[in-house]
């Protein structure tokens, strides 16, 4: 039977409900009653059929939600930081950075080419990016910060391991070692610790001083290092360019690049003309790359732009560059040996070798005088008693022997002069960076004090680099700074299409109405400043209103920068020049008169043009010139404008004079180092009168002195002399105006054949090959180029003459306070060689203890070449002529002082050694402590000797070296507990007050000795060619 659910059921019931709905028309009145029977019956179970349907589907809905999850969308959802990443967290940053380092242009296009980069990275290709705090910290958050992992430093433990790599330290703390042993053996702890322990903690004692002081040092280089790095960079931030350091640079900003530049990160070329980077650094290969937006868009980190200018976007910064995995790798050698600290090591061997060859000798006298009975206790018995001796007896007596022969090696070298090197090296660095010059490579400290020439350039060096427009020329009429008048507006738009299009500069105006801000050179920045404010050029405009179709960059050889354009209101093509104004003039036919007309330039208008320069230049005027010719517009290729932009037949738009005054501290400079025996010659690229001027007024040239003579030539003429021309003439000329970086070079070079020691100045980038050439390269902190910089020795921070004058007085003085300290330890040296070698052959014994001569040992190296490598300068350096870096180290003047000192303290202690007991009825002990006492004294005594090598006065200024007296009275006062208090630990005696009196008299009977001294004159012939090195 079939249930009401069933199917078979359902369609029963359709077939019978047909049947009673298709009943007859006319019914019977039973009829009629089954039908609404039925109906009632059909439509009730219609009715609850709909009702089961829909209880049914809300069931399975119900049941399927808890038997199963619905479909979802997962969001990843992150509390918002500080640096919220939201704006840069749809895209992969290392796929940039890949592309990049890979030069693949296959995926910058499908990034959307760079200006789908400019976008994902939320910048804007002309303006920059926002450059407010928060923008800024959220891409270093992103992206990183632009610096690089340092190799670790160099800790101060591990200049204690070096000085006990030392073979005589360690020798002599074997020695120790066995005699601390032994002694505890014989005598017991408390008592037979005292050689050996005093010995070991002297040699810990001089090992951690000299390490604290390596330590200290190696600190400075380090932070001079990471002062060198820190770079300029010029940025476009909300529409202005602004200089910031290379490590504030984020991912996005828009750089401006120019010649010799740095690039500071990787990225893309947004826009510019005529690039060409040098990637060396990173490739090896030395061709220049060329740099465009289809073809070749990337950009390194670490390489320098040779030609042109740009704007870039920065894409990765810091470690993600390939410049910052390079440098990660790279360990800064900080073992740079100057020229004169190789001539010191080789001086130290050599008084090493003496020293160790006396010390073998005093070893092989004191053992055979062991052996033969001769060495004796205090109470008169022989030491060694034959078949006798106790083992412990014996080695005991070794150990001393061997440890006195040590100590004498350990005394005899001369170790700290390496050490006085690097510690003048050190201090004179850090006053000369607060001086405004910051050493970049050690050697030129000590070579600068052997200039004989000074090659400088003229602006910003000699002149303050504060650039003015102080006349104008439109024809043959002149505007001054106290004139008006009027030229026709076609020649003001000409001009100013001259000095918008045709510059590295820009202008930004900040707020309608607001003075505008003037960036670029000091030259651009003087003529766009002038073309504002006299012209009225509004830039912007300027530049919606042309397009710039190629630009051929400045350069220091042609001396001109020039720009090819299309203005959109002609159909025209107009060539604009800028540079210097003969070169300029020559390129010229024509002159625009202040009408608007053009006139020919005959020869007689050309020579008046001519006379106008030189009365600017006469003024001390910079003369500019700016020319134009327009072509109609040509069809190439399909392609609008010019490949090359004419060079002749111009028509000349005007002329500006620009005034760069010299600075007050100059001449003062000049006359400096022209009294310490410096040839001064200026090197410039500006024409011969401006030069000429310039040089009177620095004090450079005298006025009597004419163009036409050989004192000032042009680069021209340098250029074309021959070799035994050149050679003849280098010494007389003092100024060369109109010359190229080649010309520059080639004087360095000739200067050098000629026996000259050369310092050269420089800021540009075709400057390098004369700054590498000379013996100092001295680059400019301000104007000079980053490729300058890297060829320089020193770099002049606020490229102000004065300061190569305080260099030479630094280099000079690093050389005087080496030559002191070479007098001072070399007296010590002599005098402690011959007193233990005389005593060893007499007696057998040696007067001063090991730990006795490792206080001495402290006292001369470490003391005594702090208080002495630090003296400051004094005037009669730069009164002295430049000293060859041929000459010896020790001079006549050294010998005579050093042997007679030297002389002096053998005696007086050899006296005191010999006959001390009797002459002041004392002791054995107290007759050494008198020994060991005056011999000190001596010393602290003879370091004022060392102040002053030639002048008798050797307590001049000494106020000013506070140093120098804080490291003499802590040497006394140390003195004093090593004698009185330290009895154990030195070996020593209490002295008392006369006696005491008796070894700082004989000691201070060395002041008049060096005084009368200084009277005996001495040949300047060298004593010993031997002691060239």
């Amino acid at each position: 039977m079939a249930t009401p659910s069933d199917p078979s059921c359902s369609q029963d019931n359709v077939h019978v409900g047909s049947f009673f709905l298709t009943m007859p028309t006319n019914p019977t009145k039973s009829q009629q009653r089954w039908r609404l029977a039925f109906k009632a019956i059909y439509i009730s179970r219609v009715f609850f059929s709909l009702v089961n349907d829909v209880l049914a589907k809300k069931k399975d809905q119900f049941l399927n939600g808890i038997l199963r999850s619905p479909s979802y969308i997962a969001l990843d959802i992150h509390p918002k930081d500080d640096g919220d990443n939201a704006p840069f967290s749809n895209f992969d940053h290392k796929s940039f950075i890949d592309m990049v380092k890979e030069k693949n242009l296959e995926s910058l296009r499908v990034f959307g080419g760079v200006e789908g980069v400019v976008a994902a990275f939320k910048t804007d290709a002309k303006n920059g990016i926002r450059g407010h705090a928060d923008d800024l910290n959220l891409r270093r958050h992103v992206f990183g910060s632009n610096t690089y992992k340092n190799p670790p430093a160099i800790g101060f433990f591990h200049f204690v391991l070096e000085g006990f790599k030392d073979t005589t330290i360690l020798i002599l703390c074997a020695c120790a070692t066995l005699s601390l042993v032994f002694g505890i053996q014989q005598h017991g702890l408390k008592e037979g610790w005292y050689d050996g322990g005093s010995i070991l903690l002297a040699v810990f004692l001089v090992i951690v001083v000299s390490a604290v002081s390596n330590f200290k040092q190696s600190r400075q280089f380090e932070k001079l290092s990471d002062e060198s790095s820190n770079i300029n960079v010029d940025v476009i931030r909300d529409g202005r360019r602004q200089q910031i350091s290379i490590f504030d640079i984020v991912v996005g900003d828009v750089v401006c690049l120019k010649i010799g530049d740095q690039i500071p990160a990787d990225g893309l070329f947004l826009n510019g003309h005529s690039l060409q980077v040098d990637e060396s650094s990173m490739t090896g290969e030395s061709d220049h790359v060329d740099v465009d937006a289809s073809q070749n868009p990337f950009l390194f980190s670490g390489a320098k732009v040779t030609d042109g200018f740009a704007h870039m976007l920065v894409t990765s910064v810091g470690m993600n560059t390939t410049w910052g995995e390079m440098m990660s790798s790279i360990t800064q050698d900080s073992d740079e040996e100057t020229p004169l600290q190789v001539r010191l090591n080789m001086l130290t061997s050599y008084i090493g070798k003496v020293g160790l060859a006396i010390a073998l000798l005093v070893l092989v006298v004191m053992l055979i005088r062991y052996f033969t009975g001769h060495i004796e206790e205090e109470d008169g018995i022989s030491k060694y008693k034959g078949h006798n001796t106790k083992f412990n007896d014996l080695m005991n007596a070794l150990v001393s022997i061997i440890s006195a022969a040590v100590t004498i090696v350990v005394v005899a070298i001369p170790e700290g002069l390496p050490l006085a090197v690097t510690l003048s090296l050190a201090y004179s660095m850090k006053k000369m960076m607060a001086d405004n010059a910051m050493v970049r490579k050690l050697a030129a400290c000590e070579t600068m004090g052997s200039a004989t020439t000074i090659c400088t350039d003229k602006t910003g060096t000699l002149t303050l680099n504060q650039m003015k427009v102080n006349e104008f020329w439109v024809g043959e009429g002149a505007k001054d700074n106290h004139a008006s008048f009027v030229i026709a507006p076609n020649l003001v738009d000409l001009l100013g299409q001259g000095v918008s299009l045709n510059t590295t500069g820009s202008v930004y105006r900040p707020a309608p109405g607001m003075e505008p801000e003037v960036s670029g050179s000091p030259t651009e920045k003087a003529i766009l400043s002038w073309a504002v404010s006299e012209l009225g050029m509004d830039m912007d405009e300027v530049k919606q209103c042309c397009t710039v179709l190629h630009v051929e960059a400045f350069n220091s050889e042609k001396k001109r920068s020039g720009v090819l354009i299309k203005t959109m209101t002609k159909r025209t093509i107009d060539t604009h020049w800028k540079g210097a104004a003969e070169m300029i003039l020559a390129m010229c036919s024509n002159y625009y008169e202040r009408n608007g007309t053009i006139k020919t330039m005959d020869e007689s208008k050309r020579i008046k043009f001519k006379q106008i320069i030189e009365g600017m230049a006469a003024k001390t005027l910079r003369c500019i010139a700016f020319a134009h010719k327009s072509m109609p517009e040509v069809e190439i290729e399909g392609g609008l404008g010019y490949h090359r932009l004419q060079e002749d037949s111009l028509t000349l738009l005007g002329l500006v004079g620009l005034k760069d005054p010299c600075r007050p501290e100059v001449k003062t400079a000049v006359k400096a180092c022209r009294d310490a025996g410096v040839n001064i010659k200026m090197v410039t690229g500006d024409n011969i009168f401006t030069a000429r001027a310039i040089a009177i007024e620095c004090g450079i040239l005298e006025p009597d002195e004419e163009v036409n003579n050989e004192a000032v030539v042009e680069g021209v003429e340098f250029r074309s002399y021959s070799a035994e021309e050149r050679m003849e003439k280098i010494d007389k000329i003092k100024v060369m105006a109109r010359s190229s970086p080649l010309d520059k070079l080639l004087m360095v070079q000739s200067l050098k054949q000629k026996g000259h020691v050369v310092a050269v100045t420089g800021d540009g980038t075709n400057d390098a090959p004369a700054l590498r050439e000379a013996d100092i390269g001295l680059s400019m902190g301000i104007q000079g180029t980053e490729v300058a910089k890297e060829s320089s020795d020193i770099v002049i921070l606020d490229d102000n003459f004065a300061s190569v004058a305080t260099v030479l007085r630094w280099g000079r003085c690093v050389y005087n306070n080496i030559q002191k300290f070479i007098q001072f330890q070399l007296t010590v040296n002599i005098a402690a060689l011959v007193i233990n070698f005389m005593a060893a052959i007499s007696s057998g014994e040696v007067p001063l203890t090991a730990v006795q001569m490792l206080w001495v040992n402290l006292i001369m190296d470490t003391l005594g070449a702090l208080a002495l490598a630090t003296e400051q300068p004094t005037k009669e350096l730069m009164e002295k002529p430049p000293v060859g870096r041929t000459e010896p180290l020790i001079t006549n003047i050294m010998w005579r002082n050093l042997t007679t000192q030297a002389l002096y303290q053998v005696i007086i202690l050899l006296t005191l050694e010999f006959k001390g007991k009797s002459i002041f009825n004392i002791n054995e002990k107290i007759k050494d402590t008198l020994i060991f006492n005056t011999f000190v004294f001596c010393q602290v005594f003879n370091e004022f000797n060392a102040r002053r090598l030639e002048k008798k006065n050797i307590f001049e200024e000494i106020h000013r070296s506070r140093l120098f007296l804080g490291i003499v009275g802590m040497t006394v006062i140390l003195q004093v507990l090593m004698v009185e208090f330290l009895k154990r630990f030195a070996n020593t005696e209490q002295l008392n007050v006369g006696q005491w009196l008796v070894c700082i008299g004989i000691a201070a009977l060395s002041w008049p000795i060096a005084f009368l001294v200084k009277f005996i004159p001495v040949s300047d012939k060298p004593l010993l060619s031997l002691l060239r090195w």
